[in-house]
């Protein structure tokens, strides 16, 4: 069992839990994630890593509250146990002295480009952030962020915060007016990581993106977060889950991730009904 050390309601919908597991604390490196297990009768849904205290044993994922799953976590408050925790999984992100690095995160990939941003900015990028949401009540992390990058970009859907419009909008801006880019890290829905590939590609700066394809067991047995990258056939929990975003065939990726979604849906129906929620 994995004890929840803390809880932190974000915005609607999205958490942030503090768990004690040491192991996981100390092994664990940017980019990595966790499978989790809310109850016995629950499956396992893939968490980045968003922080780690070596100290206390302790990991900080955060939680957005879609499906059955998600909503069992979301029960569950200080004091309570996981009945499971397993990672680190994935390969770590790999952190170089780029330069000039722009961190894009969008919605709750705001939590998967934290800990990379962090790690890039600690050895020497220029970190330029930009982080988007729907809403200014969405916006997550964003002191986070901002405490750790040298620019630092907001936008908004409905411009109640930062920008209206959506990230590739700054990012134009930037690479109009000419600022030297040498790579760019975007992480959040897929139409936006595929949008921010495309532009990028037509200036040769590169991308990394990090794919949340439908995921069963985290260890490449069972294909379901297979990719195409550049033609070939990945596993985005061992082969990933960071990618060469220009190399992603993005349209196989959003037809996949739509794989189970009758059988989510009458999941998620069957559970609210039981809960009395609906």
């Amino acid at each position: 069992m994995f004890i929840i050390s803390d809880k932190k309601i974000l915005c609607e919908n999205i958490i942030k839990f503090d768990i004690i597991a040491p192991d996981i604390a100390k092994s664990r490196a940017a980019g990595q994630f966790v499978l989790v297990i809310p109850t016995k009768e629950s499956e396992r849904v893939p968490f980045t890593i968003m922080d780690a205290d070596i100290n206390k044993g302790v990991i900080s994922i955060i939680v957005q509250v879609i499906g059955t799953t998600t909503q069992k976590l979301a029960k569950l408050n200080k004091n309570d146990c996981i009945y499971a925790v397993a990672g680190p999984l994935g390969k770590q992100t790999e952190i170089e002295n780029y330069g000039a690095a722009v961190c894009i995160g969008g919605g709750v990939g705001t939590a998967v480009m934290y800990p990379i941003a962090k790690e890039l900015k600690k050895i020497g990028n220029k970190i330029i952030s930009i982080i988007g949401s729907r809403n200014a009540d969405m916006l997550i992390l964003e002191q986070e962020m901002r405490d750790i990058s040298d620019e630092f970009y907001i936008t908004t859907d409905d411009g109640s915060k930062g920008t209206k419009g959506v990230v590739l909008e700054p990012l134009m801006n930037l690479i109009k007016s000419g600022k030297k880019i040498d790579i760019v890290f975007a992480i959040g829905p897929a139409i936006m990581m595929m949008k921010v590939s495309e532009l990028t590609k037509q200036y040769n700066i590169k991308t990394i993106v990090s794919l949340n394809s439908i995921m069963i067991d985290g260890t490449g047995m069972c294909g379901s977060c297979r990719v195409l990258i550049d033609g070939k056939p990945k596993f985005v929990c061992v082969d990933g889950p960071e990618f060469d975003g220009h190399l992603v065939d993005w349209q196989n990726l959003m037809i996949r991730q739509t794989a189970f979604k009758h059988q989510e849906k009458c999941s998620l129906d069957k559970y609210l009904e039981t809960m009395n929620l609906k």
